[in-house]
Parts: structure tokens; C-alpha cells; sequence
């Protein structure tokens, strides 16, 4: 499951034909979000926002560590700095760059 934050971020990425992607609409999940990731073993990548003061990363971090807690893998997308992954469409970016970024997501 690809995470984001926003709804323009789960729309390029359902345009790029990622299927298994859900957003957060801001970067904490409330408890019922919260609960259907959790409910199965999975792999979460986590893809916020890459924002100048860093909230979308610490976000993250944080958020996989709760995640982590509950038996789930979490990888974390590394876009380019500036980016969200609906900038990173626009501004070029493509389905496979991306999937590249999926595959490298420690």
C-alpha cells in the first residue's frame, strides 16, 4: 500500500496506474485509518511530502514507528527534496521513476 498525503497525490498516482494507494489527507491517520492498515500483514510505503521544514518526513518517521509496533513493514519514499508526488508528476516525473523510488524505499 503506497500512503500520501493528499488527494492530488492519490490522483496522479491512480492516473499512473498504482492501484493500491490511500492518503492521510494531512500527515496523521485517524484511529480507523490507523486500524485498516494494520489489520493484515503488509508492506506501508510511506510517501509524504518532502517539505522544507522537514513536517512531512518527521511525519513519516513517526508514523512508521507506530506501524512498525504493530507488526507492519514500512518503507519510506524518498522523492526529490521539494516534492510531494504530485509535484514530482507534473514537474516530469514518470511511472517508472517512481516505481524506482518504490523499489529503493528503505
Amino acid at each position: 500500500v503506497i500512503l500520501v498525503e493528499g488527494l492530488f497525490d492519490l490522483a496522479v498516482l491512480w492516473q499512473a496506474s498504482f492501484r493500491h494507494v490511500t492518503c492521510s489527507l494531512g500527515t496523521h491517520l485517524n484511529p480507523g485509518q490507523f486500524r485498516q492498515l494494520c489489520d493484515r500483514p503488509r508492506t506501508v510505503y510511506l510517501t509524504f511530502d518532502v517539505d522544507a521544514n522537514g513536517s512531512g518526513q518527521q511525519a513519516a518517521q513517526g508514523l512508521a514507528h507506530r506501524l512498525r509496533s504493530q507488526g507492519i513493514t514500512t518503507r519510506r519514499v524518498l522523492l526529490p527534496s521539494g516534492h510531494d508526488p504530485n509535484s514530482f508528476f507534473v514537474q516530469g516525473g514518470d511511472a517508472r521513476q517512481f516505481h524506482s523510488l518504490l523499489e529503493a524505499a528503505p
